[in-house]
């Protein structure tokens, strides 16, 4: 059992954001301590009130063990788990939601699969889902879209029972909702990931904080992620690209239009043709700069952040 500083440094770090759920925070500290004493292994709580405005922080202050952590006013569950991370102590980091949906006795499916495989991340599938029709199609559907744009393999990105190795938050910042990508995200980065089967049960206490505007910025986050993902590296492969297109086709129209002025005699100053071409080419053109210009933010970026664009696993001296 290591310490630091005379503390005791716990092995797993237990992550809640909690959002309006007074009726389930007691209980929900209750089974995660329960599940934790059975790992026999140090072990610290984090909840983060999402500036909730019943009683969920009044029932928070009388827990124990727990570190809880106040937001000034609702930031979003995904800035409530990018909080958790960077005070999280532990080596390994389990995520849930306060909605008691996921079930803490769990945990030790994931630690299981990860020590066994060598996976740096394992994401819970509910396959089992206790949710409503409509609810499970729109993930269904998120699902197929995110699989298609992100080529992430996971069944059930949406599930907020997860455990992570710490090294995989030493470089990563969450915004919008990107929470539900952070698998995708880390293998991107070229972290394992892998996901087992757990348990998931109907919502008792509270209400659900998911709609169509979360939705959205989900949808508008995984098209960022996609980005990132292809051009982030160089941009200037996108926007330069577009810009040389568009550079071309403007070229094209006007040497069709110059064609058709000395061999057939057109009359251009009643065509839009002459100007549509000129119009792309000076769009074209600033395409191609911008995408310049995002090469450089681009490199600024790496070499302030002191990282490159590829994660060492481990080195090997021999």
């Amino acid at each position: 059992m290591e310490k630091k500083q005379g503390k005791i440094v716990p092995f797993i770090s237990v992550v809640v954001p909690l959002f309006n759920e007074e009726g389930n925070v007691a209980r929900l500290h209750q089974k995660i301590v329960l599940a934790c004493n059975k790992l026999q292994k140090p072990y610290e709580i984090l909840f983060i009130n999402d500036g909730s405005k019943d009683k969920t922080l009044e029932e928070a202050k009388k827990l124990s063990p727990l570190t809880l952590i106040e937001f000034r006013r609702n930031f979003g569950q995904t800035a409530a788990f990018d909080a958790g991370f960077k005070h999280a102590k532990g080596e390994i980091i389990v995520t849930m939601d306060g909605d008691l949906q996921n079930d803490p006795s769990d945990i030790p499916l994931l630690l299981e699969k990860m020590e066994k495989e060598g996976y740096d991340v394992v994401s819970g599938w509910r396959h089992k889902r206790k949710d409503s029709i409509s609810k499970k199609i729109f993930s269904r559907g998120a699902n197929l879209l995110r699989k298609i744009l992100l080529h992430d393999e996971i069944h059930d990105s949406g599930c907020s029972l997860k455990a992570y190795k710490r090294e995989c938050f030493e470089h990563l910042d969450l915004y919008g909702e990107m929470h539900r990508f952070i698998p995708a995200l880390l293998e991107i980065q070229g972290f394992r990931v892998g996901e087992v089967k757990v348990s998931h049960h109907p919502r008792t206490q509270g209400v659900t904080k998911y709609n169509w505007k979360r939705g959205l910025k989900g949808f508008v986050d995984m098209i960022s992620i996609w980005f990132w993902n292809r051009y982030s590296h160089r941009p200037v492969h996108i926007f330069g690209g577009i810009g040389i297109l568009l550079m071309m086709i403007g070229k094209i129209l006007l040497l069709w239009m110059i064609i058709e002025k000395l061999f057939f005699g057109a009359q251009l100053s009643e065509k839009i043709w002459p100007l549509m071409g000129i119009f792309l080419i000076m769009i074209g053109v600033q395409f191609f700069i911008f995408g310049l210009l995002s090469d450089i933010v681009t490199k600024i970026y790496y070499k302030n952040h002191e990282r490159m664009n590829y994660s060492i696993k481990e080195i090997i001296e021999k």
